[in-house]
């Protein structure tokens, strides 16, 4: 596929139009799950953040994995609504805990309500998904998908104690990426082969795929808040820095700054005392230590490993799709 094809039809909206049926499905569950006879508060939160869209990429690996296989089932849209609550309940916990203003183009529910209505709203959503996951009756599925609740937890104290410290390393920041995009990612495609039946070695593949797909999605976001055309990426660029964020090019450049670089990142990052102009030197530094350059070549390996992992997959037209999504996701670096 060409380079003006992938701009033209982005490959998860193909993805999306080859699922329609299977997402619709999975939306009327959605909104069915997140109702409350005696708490309204709770879908009115919800909605707003759903109600926001986003692409939905974790549920239709779900879905596209299943339909892959040949599944002829409903458990699917179940599983794909389990992994998007789980999602969506980690944005409400998120914004808390990172003080956000804004998701998906909107004001963050925290700040149209408040911290506790956003964190009791996660809960509510985590806990309906784990409703919906016991309903597949599937032991291998909750044993993934628990193991993934409690990973996403993980990470996000990992997270905390790392946040804003310019002793983070390039491994322990690997360790957060995993955990807090990777884990949904791998276990969302993961599931969707167990229920349709996939052998040990076709899921364990699935895995590897999600674990790579979610790195190199996860990098190549964090680049594009840099790097990326706001009119592209519908965020203004340098929201992480000015959210004290360490992404790989901010830990690469770092690792190779000097100690008046260091002064510079220990006063806009560590404290948080930022002023015009430090983002155009924020850049200039990430660009003189090719920081951005690594962390591209590196988001480029991770998409390679996660279409080198599809190989052992049927032959199938939505195989294809997943091999461009996962090249789409660095060919927008390009």
């Amino acid at each position: 596929m060409s380079l003006d094809t992938y701009v033209s039809a982005k490959p998860y909206h193909l993805l999306a139009e080859a699922l329609q049926d299977d997402l619709e499905a999975m939306d009327r569950l959605i909104r069915e799950r997140m109702q409350s006879r005696d708490a309204p508060l709770i879908p009115e939160v919800a909605a707003h953040l759903v109600d926001a869209g986003g692409k939905r990429v974790r549920p239709m690996l779900t879905l596209a994995v299943a339909r892959l296989f040949g599944y002829r089932g409903e458990d699917h849209h179940r599983l794909a609504a389990t992994v998007e609550f789980i999602h969506t309940a980690t944005l409400l916990h998120d914004d808390v805990v990172d003080e956000g203003r804004q998701r998906r183009g909107r004001p963050s529910a925290n700040l149209l309500w408040d911290n506790k209505s956003s964190v009791l709203v996660g809960d509510y959503l985590f806990a309906r998904s784990f409703q919906l996951m016991v309903e597949t009756g599937s032991l291998p599925v909750m044993d993934v998908l628990s193991q993934t609740a409690a990973m996403l937890a993980e990470s996000e104290v990992l997270q905390l104690s790392a946040s804003a410290s310019l002793a983070t390393t390039e491994e322990m920041h690997m360790r957060i990426l995993r955990g807090k995009t990777a884990a949904l990612f791998s276990a969302a495609a993961e599931v969707g082969g167990i229920v349709a039946g996939a052998t040990e070695r076709q899921v364990e593949a699935l895995r590897e795929f999600g674990d790579a797909f979610g790195i190199a999605f996860q990098i190549a976001d964090d680049l594009l808040d840099y790097f990326g055309d706001a009119e592209t990426t519908g965020k203004e660029p340098g929201n992480d820095f000015r959210e004290r964020k360490l992404t790989l090019p901010v830990i690469k450049a770092i690792a190779n700054a000097g100690a008046e670089e260091r002064a510079f990142w220990r006063r806009t990052i560590e404290r948080g005392e930022q002023k015009d102009g430090d983002l155009e030197q924020a850049l200039e530094l990430i660009a003189r230590h090719d920081a951005a350059v690594e962390a591209r070549d590196e988001a480029r390996e991770w998409s390679a490993k996660a279409r080198d992992a599809l190989e052992i997959l049927p032959d199938h037209e939505l195989r294809d799709m997943l091999h461009d999504l996962a090249e789409f996701v660095v060919v927008r670096l390009a």
